[in-house]
């Protein structure tokens, strides 16, 4: 058997065309690249990769009736954490905090989508933090600069230093539940 690397977008691509639990990769790229499937087939998947794999099927078959949030809700029902959705090379080619403030939202969003609304209780003495507008964080104060958080319907302001970010996101983590020692380990990614 050889060995290939490949990006996380076609890894995801292959993983989300799996017809079977356990089917390998090799096995989904011979369907859809209708090869001959007679040839012996390479070892299966990972436990990572059927753990993907069953989760995508889940997905592709629900997709039909569900919405974007009940979708993205079955990768979270079984206790996904926001550690499953970080991508740590793309957080370093982030050049600023905010940047990698914004992913990190992003992927504590993506964990708990249903959940994430706690966040809009976070607030200063005279300022909000999260809103579900542009809007109402720009009438809590000046220079706020809200911006979106990626893939989400929330907001977040960012003008201010590293160190109020970082009571941000320890503040958010514990509103969702994590534990101190993962609290911790969410800080440390800004």
């Amino acid at each position: 058997m050889k060995n290939i690397e490949i990006d996380e977008e076609l890894y995801q691509h292959i993983v989300s065309n799996t017809q079977a639990i356990g089917e390998n990769a090799s096995s989904i790229l011979r369907r859809l690249l209708k090869l001959d499937s007679s040839v012996q087939q390479s070892a299966p998947l990972n436990k990572n990769e059927i753990e993907a794999t069953e989760q995508a099927s889940l997905v592709e078959k629900s997709a039909a009736d569900d919405t974007e949030i009940d979708i993205v809700e079955k990768f979270t029902s079984s206790g996904e954490s926001v550690f499953n959705f970080i991508n740590k090379e793309e957080l370093a080619m982030q050049r600023g905090a905010v940047g990698r403030f914004l992913l990190i939202l992003a992927a504590l969003y993506r964990a708990h989508p249903r959940q994430f609304k706690v966040v809009t209780e976070i607030c200063g003495r005279d300022r909000l933090y999260f809103a579900h507008t542009e809007a109402e964080l720009e009438a809590s104060g000046s220079s706020t600069k809200p911006k979106q958080i990626p893939e989400s319907p929330f907001w977040v302001m960012t003008n201010s230093n590293t160190t109020r970010k970082k009571m941000m996101l320890t503040k958010a983590a514990t509103s969702l539940g994590y534990t101190q020692a993962d609290v911790e380990k969410i800080r440390e990614l800004l």
